[in-house]
């Protein structure tokens, strides 16, 4: 059966549902966005023909509410439903419902989703198809020589509910641990343990299906750079892959696509061990966040051809166009992976990726030349494209993933795509709260990366020095160039309209004047002091000898000139926040006031909240009084989709608990206080 799409709408938000629109646009289908109300103001929603508010502010309240998305839908007149990935994207029983309400469902059918959304029925059917698995282990038969384990939850996905064990005497600990994280996500709190393989490497296999028989299979991503089991950078094809290994893994794609009757377009994840054997690990029946590399690689629009396919017609004769080149895409996150990537929050003032393309904007998402019909994109002769949700002025929310955006980078060598993405990271202007740019930017150039050397491990390896501070010196040079625009910024409005600039002393040197930062995220501070020669702001040759300024600062810009090199330094401010870009790297300082308010304190050994959220548990055996040791957990916080320890600072006495399980907290509130024996309460 055959149907035409006229208006469809996204259940769902963000970046996703910006990109969606997209394609919609290109095709003249009409696009109907709906929204909770933190999300009033969202790009999506903006962009959208039509809107559709979804009253409250949660995820559960909102765009987990199936009833009210399907009503949201009739109400506008669409004909179709797009799940995005997240929220309903597998939920078979919202799928069932968009049908039944005589929607077209823009997804793979009921009983697809169905027999992939637990993974351990999903296993029982590879097996039953011939596809390689882990072998499964009861908790009860495990011993030491089969660590390490992994315990994972047997729905949904996203890093919750895993864990990784290497004791067995934790084995038991974990699973309890996993099963109530698997609980509260995904309501299911089955969890399963299988061995965890050191240093394999995450890969996955895209596939698209249609109604009348007709499989394609785009080829491989590679996925292993993870942080909690989450995505961080992804790249197609997978590199280092044997001829044998990638066809057995397209071969094994194929077999899980028609073994459960798939439509649409879905992945199919496996576990590729050092020896080169690959593992089924899950199906994900829905288009995955890493989609782009494989429209970059095959110039097609994965969009487009779901939308096809759920129209009833056949994929395009002849299969799908011959790969070309490479394409790395990376996940930008408001986040500071220093402090156990920490998810931040705030307002997003600037994100700027110079020369990319808005993959949900109006211009093709591609980044490559193919053409031609049936789902195939044009793209820039750049290769840069940034898929985002959020625009300049946007609060990044407390309520949702703090992705901001994917950067990707395509060109017809992998050695070309990895520095072109690290080069256009490096340069971007990203002024807002903490992310995780810069690791990005060192891992995209470590020498591990750069040879194609990558495992899941990657970062419990090299996350130390992948999170070092800058060299202190150059972190001092981007605060002179601060002060020196702030200086004459403030020069510029003072004397605006006046004849001379700084009248009668304007060729005599003042005394020293000082300026104080703290280095963003909470770094140290840094004193910068500076005079006026003829008119100008300086830096006092005393504490930065052999440097000058190049040229009078001007418009936000300071070029130094440091030991005869000239380095610009671009200056943003808002507020008391300070964004300083340059070929050197990216800073953010906030400007301290000379005279700090003496109420501004907290107790000594305080535990603040860094973020709004909810106390999940406290840990057995912790109550005011109970002496604790450094690192010690103390209670859990779960913020923006994720769990956050909070542990002991020092060896001590837990001297106030102030929260419980359920406790709702907002930033600056007191979780607990650690203090020395002597002061116990």
């Amino acid at each position: 059966m055959s149907a035409v799409i006229e208006s469809v709408l996204v259940a769902n938000r963000g970046e996703i549902a910006r990109r969606v629109f997209r394609t919609c646009r290109g095709l003249g289908v009409a696009t109907v966005a709906v929204y909770a109300d933190a999300d009033a103001d969202a790009l999506h929603v903006r962009e959208a023909d039509t809107a559709v508010r979804l009253p409250g502010d949660a995820p559960a309240d909102t765009y987990l509410r199936g009833e009210r998305v399907i009503r949201a839908a009739l109400a506008a007149g669409a004909d179709a439903v797009h799940p995005g990935y997240g929220f309903l994207s597998e939920n078979a029983g919202f799928a069932r419902d968009v049908r039944d309400a005589g929607l077209l469902w823009i997804g793979p059918p009921p009983e697809a989703i169905d027999a992939m959304a637990s993974k351990t029925r999903a296993k029982r059917i590879m097996a039953g198809a011939g596809v390689p698995l882990l072998p499964a282990l009861r908790p009860e038969d495990a011993t030491e020589t089969d660590l390490p384990l992994l315990v994972k939850a047997a729905a949904g996905g996203g890093g919750r509910g895993m864990r990784v064990v290497r004791e067995l005497d934790a084995l038991a600990d974990e699973i309890r641990a996993a099963s109530a994280e698997a609980a509260a996500a995904f309501g299911d709190d089955e969890v399963f343990v299988e061995p965890y393989v050191e240093r394999g490497r995450h890969v996955e296999v895209q596939v698209l299906a249609d109604a009348h028989g007709g499989v394609w299979v785009l080829g491989t991503r590679d996925c292993s750079l993870q942080r909690r089991h989450q995505k961080v950078i992804e790249e197609a094809p997978a590199p280092g892959l044997n001829e044998e290994t990638r066809h057995a893994l397209h071969r094994a794609a194929e077999v899980a696509a028609r073994a459960v009757a798939y439509e649409g377009a879905g992945t199919v994840e496996f576990l590729v061990a050092d020896d080169g054997r690959a593992y089924f690990l899950e199906m994900n029946t829905r288009l995955q966040v890493e989609h782009p590399v494989t429209e970059c690689v095959y110039g097609l629009d994965l969009v487009a051809l779901q939308l096809r396919v759920a129209e009833g017609a056949p994929l395009p004769a002849g299969g799908p166009p011959e790969p070309r080149g490479h394409a790395v895409e990376a996940r930008l996150y408001a986040e500071d992976p220093a402090r156990d990537w920490q998810p931040q929050t705030g307002r997003l003032h600037r994100l700027e990726l110079h020369g990319a393309v808005d993959g949900g904007g109006t211009v093709p998402p591609g980044a490559l030349p193919h053409g031609g019909a049936g789902g195939t994109v044009d793209g820039p002769e750049d290769g840069l494209r940034l898929d985002t949700g959020v625009g300049d002025g946007d609060t990044v929310s407390v309520h949702y993933d703090p992705m901001l955006a994917k950067a990707v980078a395509w060109a017809p060598t992998r050695r070309h795509a990895v520095r072109r993405l690290a080069h256009a990271l490096q340069r971007a202007r990203v002024h807002g709260p903490a992310t995780n740019r810069d690791l990005l930017v060192r891992t995209l150039r470590h020498h591990h990366f750069t040879a194609g050397r990558v495992d899941t491990g990657f970062y419990d390896r090299h996350l130390g020095r992948l999170v070092a501070r800058d060299d202190e010196e150059i972190v001092r040079l981007a605060a002179l160039a601060a002060t020196l625009a702030d200086a004459a910024g403030r020069a510029s409005v003072r004397d605006a309209g006046t004849t001379a600039r700084l009248g009668g002393w304007r060729n005599v040197p003042s005394q020293a004047l000082l300026k104080t930062y703290r280095v963003e995220p909470e770094g140290a501070e840094l004193e910068i002091r500076y005079r006026w020669v003829r008119g100008e702001p300086a830096p006092l040759t005393e504490d930065f000898p052999g440097t000058g300024v190049a040229r009078p600062p001007a418009a936000g810009r300071v070029v130094l000139d440091a030991d005869g090199v000239e380095r610009p330094f671009d200056v943003a401010a808002h507020g008391d926040a300070v964004f300083v870009d340059s070929p050197l790297g990216a800073w953010r300082f906030t400007a301290l006031p000379r005279f700090p308010d003496p109420e501004d304190r907290t107790e000594p050994g305080s535990l603040l909240a860094e973020m709004p959220g909810t106390v999940v548990r406290v840990a057995d055996g912790v109550a005011v009084g109970v002496e604790v040791a450094a690192g010690q957990p103390l209670l859990w916080l779960e913020a923006m989709k994720m769990e956050h320890r909070v542990a002991a600072p020092a060896d001590g006495v837990l001297h106030s608990l102030p929260v419980s399980a359920g406790t709702r907290v907002v930033v600056g509130t007191t979780l607990a206080v650690v203090g020395p024996p002597e002061a116990r309460p």
